[in-house]
């Protein structure tokens, strides 16, 4: 298979164009395992009506297990929103109608949120109490079986001929739509806070969700994404999980 450009890259994977496909090769440090259940969570998203890139085949390239999809040609969300900041209530208008329909859609097949939240938790080098804490809060929650995202940003939203495409499932799973809500808050907070509290303004608007019961899903979205341990993103985690009442 020719490669013809590199257009991302990731810590452990990159993306190249190649003809009309999009080839993502993983490199060694990432489970075979998790390549494979990459690959059967977008063909399960698939069949359900979302404009996500169609997986081809998972193949061997020099040794590299990598996934082949359809090339999605565009800008990214993101993109348009740095080139056109002016505007960017509109951007963030259309980013939340997007995830409402994404969140109205049902996938029994995918995994379920509260289990990958149960093991990020417990991986997140936290002590004992503090997980015991979080675990508690999030055994309690409401079980909803809606297909959140993991992820969701408008890096991960390609606009292809006026048309937004969802790309990056990886992390996709049934559950809670608010804490998919959550995770989106806390990646906008590390770029620009005045624009994620305009996204949950707006996202609770549009669903009729109440600004509390978002909230209440930060300490533990930033505890499950602490299990990253990326250090840039340490410290606004850390601010999230030590908070317990929200106005």
């Amino acid at each position: 298979m020719k490669l013809d450009k590199l257009l991302a890259k990731g810590k452990f994977n990159e993306v190249y164009q190649s003809g009309d496909a999009a080839v993502k090769i993983f490199n060694e440090k990432f489970a075979k395992a998790d390549i494979m259940n990459e690959a059967y969570v977008a063909a399960r998203i698939e069949e359900i009506g979302l404009d996500i890139p169609k997986v081809r085949e998972v193949i061997n390239i020099d040794g590299k297990l990598a996934i082949t999809m359809d090339l999605i040609e565009g800008k990214t969300l993101f993109q348009i929103m740095e080139e056109d900041p002016d505007n960017i209530e509109k951007y963030i208008d259309q980013m939340v109608d997007i995830q409402l329909d994404m969140h109205r859609k049902r996938c029994p097949n995918l995994p379920k949120l509260k289990d990958k939240l149960i093991d990020r938790i417990n991986n997140s080098g936290l002590d004992n109490t503090k997980k015991y804490e979080l675990l508690t809060i999030l055994d309690g929650a409401p079980k909803h079986k809606k297909v959140c995202h993991g992820d969701f940003n408008p890096q991960n939203i390609i606009i292809s001929n006026g048309k937004p495409v969802i790309i990056d499932w990886n992390h996709a799973t049934q559950g809670n739509a608010s804490a998919d809500v959550a995770r989106t808050y806390l990646w906008l907070c590390l770029y620009n806070e005045s624009n994620a509290d305009l996204y949950l303004d707006k996202f609770c608007k549009k669903s009729g969700t109440a600004k509390r019961y978002v909230q209440q899903w930060l300490p533990i979205v930033a505890a499950a994404r602490l299990s990253k341990h990326i250090p840039e993103e340490d410290g606004l985690l850390q601010k999230w999980i030590d908070i317990v009442q929200y106005e």
